[in-house]
C-alpha cells in the first residue's frame, strides 16, 4: 500500500480529505492520506455546532456531519486512509518518514505530496503574560475538545482572551453547559471572528466584548484564581490606572492560529513571511515542484468550504504533476499585499489561466469598498471588508498577458468607494 504512491497527503482534516477526492478525480490511481489521529476529520470532529457546508452542500451542517459527507465522497472515489500514523520527518525530495504502532517506521516516496496539516492555536507562552502557570488556562480548541469529545468541563467561571471564532463559539458552549462567562477581551480595536458568531454567541447571551483590552497578569498557584485585565493604547501597551482584577477559574485563549509548518520547513519549502505558510502559486504548488499545500497550513481561512475547495484544487494539480500532465503556469507574477491588505494567497500567479486570490484586510472598512490591483488585472466590489472574513479576487489571465515585460509583480489594494 505504501509503495508506488501517486499522491500522498499529510493530514486528514477537511483540506486533506478534499485533496484525496481531487487527486482521484484527476486520474491518480494510488492516493493515500496519512493521519496521526485514530479518526478522520481533524478539528471538525469537535465542532458540533452548526454553520458548516453552506457553500459546499447548500445546507447548514455541524462539523461531524460535514466530515461525514466529504468522507462519503472520498470513499466512493477510492481514496485510501492510513490513521494512527505520524509523519515525523520530510526530505527535500518530497518523500517522508512515518511511524505507526503496527508497521513501525516506513519511508514513503510518492510522486507528489500535498501538505494539509492545518494550523495550531497560539498558547499563553507566546503572549508573554506575567504570572504563574496554574491549571485552568486552555486554548479555546483544547477546551472545545474537552467538552465536546471527552465530556469534561474545564471550569465554571470563565474569562476569554481574544475574539477568534473558536473562542466565541466556546462562550456559548460553556454557557449552555452551566458555566458563567464573565467577558471577552480583545487586544485589537475590532473583533477577530465572524460577525454572525459575535451576534449568536455573545450578543444573544449578554456577554460583554471589550475591545482594546488584554490580560496583563494571571493569579493562582495550583489553580487559576483571577486575571488582571487592562485597556491598551494605540501601541497595544497597557494603560496605567485601567487595570482591574476579575475572579475566575478558567482562562480560554482565542488569540490567533499559526499554520503547522514544521514538515514544510524540513522539506525546504519556502515559507511566506506574512502568512507563516508555504508560498504557493495558483496551482497551490510550493517552491518544491512536487510538493503542494492547501487549507490552513497555507493561510488560515474563516470558512471550511474554502478549505475544502482549495484541497480539491491541490489534489487535482498534485495528481496532474504525478501523471506528467500539469500545465505550465506560463509567465509568472508575484502577488503582493498593498494598502489595506494584511495577507493573501496564492502569492504567485501565471498568465495561462485565471487565478482566484483569497485575502484578508488589515482593518475594518464598514462601507462599500473595492479590491483593486496595480496594474489593473482584476477588481471586486465589496459591501464591507473585515479582518475576520476572507475576500476573493479573480485575477484575469488575459490581462496578465497584456502586461509589459518589465512588470514582475501585482499589488492588491482595498479602498473605500467615495
Amino acid at each position: 500500500m505504501l509503495r508506488d504512491i501517486d499522491v500522498a497527503i499529510i493530514g486528514a482534516g477537511p483540506a486533506g480529505i478534499a485533496a484525496g477526492v481531487g487527486a482521484r478525480r484527476a486520474g491518480a490511481e494510488n492516493v493515500v492520506v496519512f493521519e496521526r489521529d485514530w479518526d478522520l476529520g481533524g478539528i471538525l470532529q469537535q465542532c458540533i455546532h452548526p454553520g458548516f457546508g453552506l457553500h459546499t452542500f447548500k445546507e447548514e451542517l455541524t462539523g461531524p456531519e460535514y466530515v461525514h459527507r466529504y468522507l462519503e465522497r472520498a470513499h466512493e472515489a477510492g481514496v485510501t486512509f492510513v490513521t494512527n500514523t505520524m509523519v515525523f520527518h520530510m526530505e527535500e525530495d518530497g518523500s517522508f518518514w512515518t511511524m505507526n504502532p503496527e508497521r513501525g517506521i516506513e519511508h514513503v516516496r510518492p510522486k507528489a505530496t500535498v501538505l494539509a496539516m492545518g494550523c495550531r492555536e497560539r498558547p499563553l507562552g507566546a503572549l508573554g503574560v506575567p504570572g504563574s502557570r496554574p491549571a485552568g488556562i486552555y486554548t479555546a480548541g483544547t477546551a472545545q475538545r474537552f467538552v465536546n469529545m471527552e465530556g469534561y468541563m474545564p471550569g465554571k467561571r470563565v474569562v476569554v482572551l481574544g475574539s477568534g471564532d473558536i473562542g466565541l463559539i466556546m462562550v456559548r458552549r460553556m454557557l449552555l453547559e452551566g458555566a458563567k462567562v464573565e467577558a471577552v477581551f480583545e487586544l485589537m480595536s475590532w473583533p477577530g471572528g465572524l460577525r454572525r458568531n459575535i451576534a449568536q454567541c455573545l450578543d444573544d447571551y449578554g456577554v460583554p466584548l471589550y475591545l482594546d483590552h488584554t490580560v496583563t497578569k494571571v493569579h493562582g498557584k495550583d489553580r487559576l484564581e483571577a486575571v488582571t485585565v487592562a485597556q491598551v493604547d494605540q501601541y497595544k501597551s497597557p494603560i496605567p490606572g485601567t487595570e482591574r482584577t476579575i475572579e475566575c477559574d478558567t482562562l480560554l485563549l482565542a488569540v490567533g492560529l499559526i499554520p503547522e509548518n514544521e514538515l514544510s520547513r524540513m522539506a525546504g519549502v519556502e515559507i511566506h513571511p506574512l502568512t507563516g505558510g508555504p508560498k504557493v502559486n495558483q496551482f497551490l504548488q510550493t517552491s518544491k515542484p512536487n510538493v503542494f499545500a492547501a487549507g490552513n497550513v497555507v493561510v488560515v481561512y474563516d470558512l471550511v468550504d474554502w478549505v475544502s475547495a482549495e484541497g480539491l484544487r491541490a489534489g487535482e494539480n498534485a495528481a496532474r504533476y504525478a501523471l506528467g500532465t500539469l500545465r505550465s503556469p506560463g509567465r509568472t507574477f508575484q502577488v503582493e499585499p498593498g494598502r489595506g491588505v494584511r495577507l493573501l494567497s496564492p502569492q504567485v500567479v501565471g498568465d495561462q489561466e485565471d487565478s482566484m486570490v483569497f485575502l484578508r484586510v488589515s482593518e475594518p472598512v464598514e462601507r462599500r469598498c473595492r479590491i483593486v490591483t496595480m496594474p489593473d488585472v482584476g477588481s471586486a466590489n465589496l459591501r464591507y471588508a473585515r479582518p475576520g472574513e476572507m475576500n476573493e479576487l479573480k485575477i484575469k489571465a488575459e490581462a496578465l498577458r497584456s502586461l509589459g515585460d518589465d512588470v514582475k509583480a501585482i499589488q492588491v489594494h482595498v479602498e473605500e468607494v467615495r
